[in-house]
């Protein structure tokens, strides 16, 4: 039972610091963790993970979350135009999020 999330705007290193808190923890305690944080990645996660219990099809008190993954997406590349005819690169980075979630009594065996 998983779910993702492709091309996230938004770099993974601050996703990261997100799905950290809610690894290794049960479905109904990280979506209230997520609900009352306050960065900007924290709702699409929590949609994220909403989907991922959908996916499964079992009650989110019955699910614990096995891996929370955050790999790099695509790099929107754009042009900042400088002085004298310069052109400097702009990044924007994008995230691929993974939630696999795992019944609790298939963990505890």
């Amino acid at each position: 039972m998983k779910a993702q999330l492709n091309n996230y705007r938004q770099a993974p290193r601050k996703v990261r610091l997100i799905t950290t808190l809610v690894q290794g923890k049960n479905a109904l305690h990280a979506q209230a963790i997520l609900a009352t944080m306050i960065k900007r990645g924290a709702l699409p996660i929590k949609k994220l993970l909403d989907s991922a219990v959908a996916n499964a099809g079992v009650g989110a008190d019955k699910l614990i979350i096995k891996s929370a993954r955050v790999d790099k997406g695509v790099v929107i590349k754009r042009w900042m135009p400088r002085a004298m005819g310069r052109a400097f690169p702009i990044h924007k980075h994008t995230s691929k999020v993974v939630i696999e979630l795992a019944k609790i009594d298939e963990t505890t065996k």
